[in-house]
């Protein structure tokens, strides 16, 4: 299946791309499976989504889909189906942090 991932900007920058990008990802597709395509396929992003050692999601970092907020749902959790069959992408955003 071919999803679209989009990015923080500083990701973005990192990985050298212009905007959203298209992985493919394996079924089940899950955020898991999608972080796993994108560290395979930008080596450069490895540990910037998730921690080396634990492969949990780093606590800045947050997920969505179908404008839900799937940040704390297990990572082998299948993502909506409009996600995996390509109507809607799978947002990667910083989180914002201070006060």
């Amino acid at each position: 299946m071919t999803i679209t991932v989009v990015l923080p900007a500083h990701l973005r920058t990192l990985a050298r791309v212009g905007g959203d990008i298209a992985i493919d990802v394996a079924v089940p597709v899950t955020p898991r499976a999608v972080i796993d395509a994108i560290e395979s396929r930008y080596p450069m992003l490895a540990g910037t989504i998730r921690d080396h050692a634990t492969q949990a999601r780093r606590p800045l970092v947050r997920f969505y889909a179908c404008e839900r907020d799937l940040s704390h749902e297990p990572l082998d959790a299948p993502l909506p189906d409009a996600v995996a069959d390509g109507r809607e992408p799978f947002l990667i955003v910083g989180a914002m942090a201070g006060g």
